[in-house]
């Protein structure tokens, strides 16, 4: 019996129009990996929360109690082995934080509050050594930017809805888009993750919830000029 799938709401169906950052594991290389391989990237996250650049791929097999083909079976070096990790980890984030956006209301600005809140999960726990260490890790700006771009270009969808259906003015979405979903960016970096009394996330998500309420604040008649800017990245099906 064919199950019957549940009509896509406009949220899901703006959300849906992005694509992705291109994982950093193929499929066939992740359905390669064992179960043990697995647990060990879902693990070192947390393991190198407080930063990594002391570590070697030796002292990582101590810690996870597993040889060191383990770990090279997965990665050439320590820092691409991290990187896999990280990947891995803020794809799981990114797909609760679509969830959480598409659970709730059906307006786009608490989507897209829900969505970002959750999405700043991933520099919850950012310290000024982990962020240090990944910027000196060959392919770590990259990765955290191809990831915030996802995020950029989900916003200023939900934006664009929000602008059609009158529920804001029609501003500059792509502008607006990379201001609210960069907050967690931007607050990871190890300079400002220094000067914080709080949370990276919690920072981001005090900054992000002063901007949106601005944005409810204004009606449809005080916006300004939107200009139009290309969605290279997004994929229309």
């Amino acid at each position: 019996m064919t199950a019957i799938e549940t009509p896509l709401n406009d949220l899901e169906r703006r959300i849906r129009l992005v694509r992705g950052p291109k994982p950093r594991l193929s499929r066939e290389r992740n359905e390669a990996l064992t179960p043990r391989q697995r647990e060990i990237l879902d693990q070192l996250t947390e393991l190198v929360s407080d930063g990594f650049s002391h570590l070697t791929m030796a002292d990582l097999a101590t810690r996870f109690n597993c040889s060191l083909r383990t770990l090279y079976g997965m990665a050439e070096s320590r820092g691409e082995l991290v990187l896999l990790a990280i990947d891995r980890n803020l794809w799981n984030i990114g797909r609760s934080a679509t969830k959480a956006a598409t659970d709730g209301s059906s307006r786009p600005l608490e989507a897209i509050r829900a969505y970002l809140s959750a999405a700043n999960v991933a520099v919850s726990r950012t310290t000024p050594a982990f962020a240090r260490d990944l910027d000196a890790v060959s392919g770590g700006p990259e990765l955290f930017a191809a990831h915030n771009e996802y995020l950029v270009n989900v916003t200023r969808e939900l934006l664009d809805l929000a602008v059609e259906r009158g529920d804001i003015a029609a501003v500059n979405t792509a502008v607006v888009a990379r201001a609210l979903a960069s907050l967690g960016r931007q607050f990871s970096e190890a300079e400002v993750v220094a000067e914080l009394c709080e949370s990276p996330k919690d920072a981001a998500d005090h900054v992000l919830d002063i901007m949106l309420s601005g944005l409810s604040q204004l009606s449809p008649t005080q916006g300004f000029h939107r200009a139009e800017v290309p969605k290279e990245n997004h994929a229309r099906v």
